[in-house]
């Protein structure tokens, strides 16, 4: 199985929702957080890094000896990477998604490919949880690349637990297509309501099953709930506001750590998940 765990916005709680789940797994697990601009599952798990590698991807260069400006390049691509003037052909390597349609389209095969790097990923292992996470280079635009990279590398021979990253775009979309259920978790706030009804509406378009969490429950309303009874939505948890579990978050530690008295609340979102073991219809890419 493979369970993405994302939101949509920062700081509601997922990172906390994925190594818990890591925690009391009575299964082999691997944690791979894909959050790449800011990963920091590392900081709790605190793994042994057994294996680094180097993430390349393909941008285009163009032999301008060859090149008559024609413009076709420019027109195929959607991304704006390129920028044909009168004598010259300028490539923003920081938009281009490498689909290679430049060098497909240039009738004078002056467009050519050649790879950058643009982050890494390393994999270890914390006890007996299998680690995997990418980090993207400072300045880079474009993170699904990466994502992609981090999700090809999950063990096959156990669950992955997803860190997405936070919000509804591109980043958040690579990490949690394909996933077989997504636990989005929220804040009983009016702003994590409005984030949630955004997170939901992406994951029903991916056509995932999921469920949703509510992290620091009792700080706020009743409207997160009121809005999933009435769009029939499982409430799989709700993990109480604790000054207790906000410390050990600040000092490094896993919330069921220290406070034991949570781990059957998140054996039990294990048993929701479960449900949906070998829902993916096709592979990662």
């Amino acid at each position: 199985m493979n369970l993405a765990i994302a939101s949509g916005k920062g700081g509601t709680g997922k990172t906390t929702v994925a190594l818990c789940l890591a925690r009391v797994s009575c299964e082999p697990v691997c944690y791979a957080d894909c959050d790449v601009e800011a990963p920091n599952g590392h900081l709790f798990l605190r793994p042994k890094i057994e294996a680094r590698e180097e993430i390349r991807v393909m941008v285009p260069r163009v032999d301008e000896s060859l090149c008559t400006y024609c413009g076709k390049c420019r027109e195929v691509c959607r991304f704006n990477a390129i920028a044909v003037l009168p004598k010259s052909v300028m490539i923003f390597d920081e938009l281009c998604h490498g689909c290679g349609g430049c060098v497909l389209a240039c009738p004078e095969r002056a467009m050519r490919e050649e790879s950058r790097p643009i982050g890494n990923v390393e994999k270890g292992s914390a006890d007996v949880v299998a680690f995997v996470q990418g980090t993207l280079n400072v300045g880079e635009a474009m993170s699904p690349p990466l994502i992609r990279a981090v999700k090809k590398r999950l063990p096959v021979d156990r669950t992955s637990i997803i860190d997405a990253p936070p919000g509804t775009s591109c980043p958040m979309i690579a990490a949690v297509r394909d996933a077989d259920v997504c636990l989005l978790v929220t804040e009983p706030t009016p702003f994590g309501l409005n984030d949630l009804k955004l997170a939901i509406e992406t994951v029903r378009a991916l056509g995932l099953p999921f469920g949703v969490v509510i992290n620091r429950n009792g700080i706020g309303d009743g409207r997160v709930d009121d809005y999933c009874r009435e769009e029939g939505i499982s409430v799989v948890a709700r993990i109480p506001e604790s000054r207790a579990v906000a410390e050990a978050y600040a000092k490094g530690r896993i919330a069921v750590d220290i406070a034991p008295q949570l781990t059957s609340l998140f054996q039990d979102t294990w048993d929701f998940a479960r449900r949906f073991t070998g829902h993916r219809k096709a592979a990662f890419r």
